[in-house]
């Protein structure tokens, strides 16, 4: 079997190609196949065509795409959506053209209406308003979906979707302002511990809630749901709402997780909000019981994860995207 692995020199995508290298040296038979940037623009559409037609991959894992935290969103608003659309139609359609039957895509909690019910089940897709923030990046994921289920439904291909909550772990990007929640205040509360500094601003209210997932166990999800026999697979979706929710199923407050964040950084100082910075949406925990019922659970409690990441942030202080 020949595995392509678009994205994987990013966190999700690296945590991918870690499991299938370890199921690869444990025995099993597979060629796996990246590229990087340089190599590939993914957003080239002639350049995946002949690099499918070329490669001829029998599985695509489709983690690749431009993302961000809410500054980086809300701040390049047409990069997000143009980026992730040209990805998702470059790598769906000429896999297709390719005769590649089984892929896999990564998308985003964010593709759920604002205020959607708590936890947000698969269903809540495409009920309601978009949170206004990350709204490019929501429909471009949600077309993604869309474009998997229509290339099913056509053409008889087996192409999945998993849409993961926040991600976290490492290889994440911990830029202050372009990155997601938690490496930021990894970074800032680190280095204002060795600083000495009394006081931590964070952005927002410190109310809205999140669930959080390290991305060793999103690697593991992917594969268990790429893994899931046809039959099994189809009895539990439909073939327009065929996504599968990935979380752990607990969430806590922004402001919970700083002082999480400052407890295992060694931060002592006092922690404030800025509630002139925007919260985003209120609550964003999944509903994971169409995966628990398939056979899989999160296994990695968050103060273990956190600790896991930022031990990684220190070992790699000069490598990491700051």
């Amino acid at each position: 079997m020949k595995y392509y692995i678009a994205g994987h020199r990013g966190m999700v995508g690296g945590a991918i190609l870690r499991r299938l290298q370890a199921r690869r040296d444990a025995g099993e038979a597979m060629t796996l196949i990246t590229r990087t940037h340089a190599e590939l623009d993914l957003t080239d559409q002639a350049a995946v065509r002949d690099f499918m037609a070329d490669q001829r991959p029998d599985v695509v894992i489709l983690a690749a795409a431009k993302v961000g935290g809410i500054h980086a969103n809300n701040t390049y608003p047409a990069e997000f959506i143009h980026e992730n659309l040209m990805i998702q139609c470059n790598v769906i359609h000429q896999a297709h053209a390719a005769g590649v039957q089984r892929l896999l895509q990564l998308g985003s909690s964010c593709i759920y209406p604002r205020m959607a019910p708590q936890p947000m089940a698969e269903d809540a897709l495409l009920t309601g308003t978009l949170e206004p923030t990350n709204e490019p990046y929501a429909v471009a994921k949600i077309a993604g979906i869309k474009l998997c289920e229509s290339y099913n439904r056509q053409y008889g291909r087996d192409y999945r979707s998993v849409m993961p909550t926040n991600l976290y772990g490492p290889g994440d990007n911990f830029h202050p302002e372009n990155s997601h929640v938690l490496p930021a205040l990894i970074r800032r509360f680190h280095e204002a511990a060795q600083a000495g500094l009394p006081e931590v601003t964070i952005w927002g209210s410190g109310t809205p809630r999140r669930e959080f997932l390290h991305v060793d166990d999103m690697a593991e999800a992917s594969l268990f749901v790429l893994d899931l026999d046809p039959a099994a697979y189809v009895a539990n979706t439909q073939p327009m709402l065929s996504h599968i929710n990935v979380g752990c199923g607990s969430d806590v407050s922004i402001l919970e997780l700083a002082q999480m964040v400052a407890q295992i950084t060694g931060f002592k100082g006092r922690i404030a909000t800025d509630q002139s910075k925007p919260d985003g949406t209120p609550r964003k925990l999944m509903d994971v019981m169409r995966l628990a019922a398939m056979g899989w659970q999160a296994r990695i409690r968050l103060e273990q994860g956190i600790a896991e990441t930022y031990q990684w942030f220190l070992e790699h202080q000069d490598g990491v995207r700051i």
